[in-house]
């Protein structure tokens, strides 16, 4: 019987357990939603739920007597991200301020494929997933995009003419090269021009 023994150990020991919980917290408070196994989703939702308890405390407290900054040390001491903790202080906390617990809310998806393990999806309650939203979204970061390229992209026509260019003005230059080379070189067979005068009676 399992009498006094709470919680799941997901087949780990307690420092990875820990470790595994807390990156799990850290990509939940940045993401507001991630996919996991259900035994996985019900052992980090009480986890991720202290840890929003302890910021709303610390805003609500509005820092009399450093209480904020108690509240943001005990935080840190699961969430090592200092960017994720900086949302929950100024994001996350305040939108559960009237919320007395249940911040999270886990939908089961169905099982995976390979190993059958039973998936979930553990969310933040208020950052409800709009995909139409998310749609429109996606389609203007592509037309963006798109007017960025064309932008910058020449026309078809201007490659080909400053193809041309480089290589008519590469030929041009290695003409005039080999000229200036052929120019400087005495051609065989000739003597080469001196500057002192011969002796006298040479021919």
């Amino acid at each position: 019987m399992r009498h006094r023994n709470a919680h799941r150990k997901l087949g780990r020991v307690t420092e990875h357990r820990i470790a595994l919980l807390r990156n799990q917290a850290t990509a939940l408070l940045m993401h507001e939603r991630i996919e996991t196994t259900v035994p996985k989703a019900k052992e980090l939702r009480p986890f991720v739920e202290r840890i929003i308890t302890i910021a709303k405390r610390g805003v609500k407290a509005a820092d009399p007597k450093g209480r904020t900054l108690s509240a943001r040390r005990l935080v840190m001491r699961d969430v090592h991200n200092e960017d994720v903790v900086t949302k929950l202080f100024d994001e996350l906390a305040p939108r559960f301020e009237s919320r007395p617990g249940g911040y999270t809310r886990i939908l089961k998806l169905g099982h995976r494929r390979g190993d059958a393990a039973e998936v979930a999806q553990i969310e933040l309650v208020g950052s409800e997933f709009d995909p139409k939203k998310a749609e429109a979204e996606r389609k203007a970061s592509e037309e963006a995009a798109q007017a960025e390229g064309a932008k910058t992209q020449k026309s078809v026509g201007e490659r080909l003419r400053s193809a041309a260019e480089r290589l008519r003005g590469g030929k041009k230059a290695k003409g005039e090269a080999g000229a200036k080379s052929k120019a400087s070189r005495p051609a065989r067979g000739t003597a080469k021009k001196t500057t002192t005068p011969r002796k006298a009676g040479g021919s």
